[in-house]
């Protein structure tokens, strides 16, 4: 089967299109789809079906530019979250709530993601998709009332997918570029339970090995280098793609913070005028946490609101974020020096898997053990480009 696409990564690159068998992976239910687009569904795809496998939990991942934004698993939403997803009154189904969960941990990364889920999609996760901003979906199948509300989305160019959840890719892969064709073996390395019995230091909760595992298959399917927060069956901040370690635990604890900060009863308290959409009410509660705002943003800000509202303060902030507790912190590679370790302590991690491997294992398994950090090491590096 051979499908043209609606351009490749740039619309300028207008000769673009995707092959595979007519057994193949997936198959466009609805919408045109682009280079990228297939590029987040395909991997995302993956991610979920492999988080199904490993935690027998629905799952879901929201996409951007062939990394998540966020992913989770099915667990129950506490009332302040609800609030801050703004689902409160909303009926969910453990498939809609693990979407909900993913695509809350960063959502103004998630303005126009691609969505995955590893069940077949029922009515209430597709009724909550209709109100989101988004690109597409792809899952193991839909409800018929589900798929007509997911066609008509965005006037019939939402992108729906339907992947077979029995298709087994093969053992190799390859691309070309510049005109060389690369190949390597699939990483088909499952991710189990068993990848976290090497415990260095401390000691693994059930919740954290649930977070562990989310985390370690989130990084198989990230961007590197990366590492990720993780917290309640969900990810709370993802630091891809940058070429210091250091820099991405920053990153992805700078976004843990925003997450948490959401949580702040003078954010869910936040009202906004009538008419202000979903998205803008998303966008203007980050840029009220950030607190950075320009004059005209503050300007903006209280026509939105019909206030004015006091910003946090510094310490209302500090108190807040140490708060954060119990959070699980996964590297896809080791960890190179302590300054990771040291930097993630205040971001509320208590629980660390990375392969293991540095030079200086030692002065990490030290800082660690100064913070009360339990430490798994996978022996499994998990890169991914």
């Amino acid at each position: 089967m051979r499908r043209s696409l609606r351009y490749g990564c740039n619309p300028h690159q207008d000769r673009a299109d995707f092959t595979c068998d007519d057994d193949g992976p997936v198959r466009v239910l609805a919408g045109h789809p682009g280079m990228i687009n297939m590029l987040d569904a395909l991997n995302a795809w993956q991610l979920v079906s492999e988080l199904r496998s490993a935690l027998d939990l629905p799952a879901a991942a929201s996409f951007k530019h062939v990394s998540p934004a966020g992913a989770a698993v099915a667990t129950p939403l506490p009332e302040d979250l609800r609030r801050a997803y703004e689902v409160s009154d909303r009926s969910l189904t453990p498939l809609a709530t693990a979407y909900v969960r993913a695509r809350g941990a960063d959502p103004k990364c998630s303005f126009g993601d691609i969505v995955a889920l590893s069940d077949r999609v029922d009515e209430d996760t597709a009724d909550y998709l209709r109100g989101v901003v988004s690109d597409g979906v792809i899952a193991p199948g839909y409800e018929p009332r589900a798929l007509e509300v997911l066609s008509r989305k965005k006037g019939g160019s939402f992108l729906v997918i339907e992947a077979d959840p029995r298709y087994g890719p093969p053992a190799e892969e390859s691309r070309e570029v510049f005109g060389v064709k690369l190949t390597q073996k699939r990483n088909d390395r499952s991710i189990t339970s068993r990848d976290l019995d090497q415990v260095v230091c401390g000691t693994l909760t059930d919740d954290a090995r649930r977070d562990l595992l989310l985390g370690l298959i989130t990084m198989k399917y990230t961007q590197s280098n990366s590492v990720g927060y993780a917290l309640d069956g969900q990810m709370i901040g993802i630091g891809a793609g940058q070429q210091s370690r250091v820099d991405c635990t920053k990153l992805a604890g700078a976004k843990a913070d925003i997450w948490h900060l959401g949580r702040h009863p003078s954010v869910l308290d936040l009202s906004f005028a009538r008419g202000v959409r979903r998205q803008d009410r998303v966008n203007w509660r980050v840029r009220y946490i950030e607190g950075d705002m320009t004059p005209s943003e503050e300007a903006a800000f209280a026509a939105a609101t019909g206030s004015s509202a006091a910003p946090l303060s510094a310490h209302e902030v500090s108190e807040w974020t140490a708060r954060l507790a119990g959070v699980s912190l996964v590297s896809d590679g080791f960890i190179p020096f302590r300054d990771n370790v040291d930097h993630a302590q205040k971001h509320g991690v208590a629980f660390i898997a990375q392969p293991g491997g540095s030079s200086r294992d030692d002065e990490v398994i030290a800082a660690c053990d100064e913070y009360g950090i339990a430490m798994v090491h996978t022996g499994l590096r998990l890169f991914h480009h």
